[in-house]
């Protein structure tokens, strides 16, 4: 029989995990427990945990280990959450609880009691996940059970063809696109799920990632599966240039999600013997909306999100903002506002004649220049990444007449010429008003810790344009996050 889990000491079978949930139900309710949180690494406890707080009715608030104590904070208060699993190392973090024992999966945790003031929480909610956003507070958004197991469903039909039965954790469990799509999914389809403590696959916190180690894990793991943010991709597409290598021909599907990919880096990591697919989903819908697959499973189109996944619904409101519908959230903590049938996704986007989803930027970004033309900076940011030398990229330019670039090169000893000959080969690939004019290097790290990007690794565009403004030649002016 196929073992449903591995985390590289022991494998769990079916009956030995249910066995693991189902002791966790007795204990969870023995706490009474109404809201737990947990902050926990990739492990079994947290897959047992999650199942267990399903079935036995509480809510499941998972935090990231990325988290700064403010955040943190902020989530236990926001969710009214009563109870806090994690581990011994972590629980010294919060000297002033009374911590006890609690073991799960044959893991040693500690649980405390919080005071909590009860919050009322949509009809329904199974588990509360926090969106990192633009700002430093993040956002409850409320999923039903039903929600999510509509995205499982979804994600093991489309990919039937592809007979995927081996799938490697890369991404946090606590991040709702590993959760549904790295967890749910393959159980409901009896696939061996490789869980590993996330630096031993080589991430640590939200954007360090050790593309050299990730290689040797995958080459020892030999999954059929794994799911990538975009700057994962480009660094393992980096790492494997330079030490001519290729992926493992055990990989049938590598998704990668979270911010834009594009066609280049995309079409990069097939040639490296990555199958790598871009999808679309975003918390409100309960995670994915869209994904492209390999051709064994119906196609792609590099540079679009994919087609809808069965579950899903999608139109283009008349602004040209897209709106989805299907697998939708039950509403955000502390907004009793009553979620819309179809949920407005803030993302500019098209659909082209074959049912493939273009997503052409936030709808709150947009530029406008100086001449009048409207401009979604993703795209432009899109096309710098797609050049080798740049890791990431962040453009300005409302109201002015030629857009301006903050730039990240991949390797940081690459020369000004380096970047400048990247530019002018995304300029290229652009119109005459999308082209970068000015730029200039990133003055510290593009991560959560500098503030110059949010926990998930999108910009902090306030932040960036205030650090820079003088590089770029321009007087710091307020940009709405």
């Amino acid at each position: 029989m196929r073992p449903v889990l591995d985390d590289g000491r022991r494998s769990w079978d079916a009956a030995e995990l249910d066995r693991a949930v189902f002791a966790a139900v007795g204990a969870l309710r023995e706490t009474g427990a109404r809201v737990l949180a947990t902050v926990l690494d990739n492990t079994p406890a947290f897959v047992v945990l999650d199942e267990a707080l399903l079935l036995s009715g509480c809510v499941h608030v998972p935090l990231p280990l990325f988290f700064t104590p403010a955040q943190v904070r902020h989530a236990l208060q926001a969710a009214g959450v009563d109870t806090l699993v994690t581990n011994a190392a972590l629980a010294t973090g919060w000297p002033e609880l009374a911590w006890t024992p609690l073991t799960v999966a044959g893991e040693a945790l500690m649980q405390a009691r919080l005071r909590a003031e009860p919050v009322v929480l949509p009809a329904g909610t199974a588990k509360v996940t926090f969106t990192s956003g633009t700002t430093g507070a993040p956002k409850g958004v409320c999923l039903s059970g039903e929600a999510m197991r509509r995205v499982s469903r979804a994600l093991v039909d489309v990919m039937a063809p592809l007979d995927i039965t081996r799938h490697l954790n890369a991404l946090p469990f606590s991040v709702l696109l590993e959760n549904v799509a790295g967890w749910m999914a393959p159980r409901l389809h009896g696939a061996t799920v490789v869980t590993l403590p996330l630096q031993q696959v080589g991430l640590a916190g939200s954007s360090r990632f050790d593309a050299a180690l990730f290689q040797a894990v995958v080459q020892q793991q030999q999954p059929h599966s794994l799911i990538l943010l975009p700057q994962m991709l480009r660094a393992w597409c980096g790492h494997l240039v330079k030490s001519a290598q290729r992926a493992p021909t055990s990989l049938k599907l590598v998704a990668v999600g979270g911010a834009a990919v594009g066609a280049p880096l995309i079409r990069a990591a097939q040639d490296l013997g990555i199958p790598a697919c871009e999808g679309y989903g975003l918390s409100e819908g309960a995670s994915v909306q869209t994904l492209n697959l390999p051709d064994a499973a119906g196609g792609q189109r590099p540079g679009s999100a994919g087609r809808l996944l069965p579950h899903a619904r999608l139109r283009i409101a008349a602004d040209g903002e897209l709106e989805i519908a299907g697998s939708l959230f039950s509403g955000y903590l502390g907004d009793a506002t009553p979620v819309p049938e179809w949920w407005p996704t803030g993302d500019l986007g098209r659909i082209d004649d074959d049912g493939f989803v273009h997503v052409l930027g936030r709808k709150k970004n947009v530029l406008i220049t100086s001449y009048g033309r409207n401009v979604s900076p993703e795209w432009v940011e899109t096309a710098l990444r797609g050049q080798p030398a740049v890791l990431q990229a962040v453009v300005f330019g409302d109201g002015q007449p030629a857009l301006s670039a903050v730039l990240w090169p991949l390797h940081p000893g690459a020369s000004d010429a380096t970047l400048q000959a990247a530019v002018d080969a995304a300029n290229a690939t652009l119109p005459d008003y999308a082209r970068i004019g000015p730029w200039t290097r990133g003055r510290a790290a593009f991560d959560a810790g500098t503030g110059l990007a949010t926990a998930n690794g999108r910009p902090q565009r306030a932040a960036v344009w205030h650090a820079h403004a003088d590089a770029l030649d321009r007087a710091p002016e307020p940009i709405t996050p």
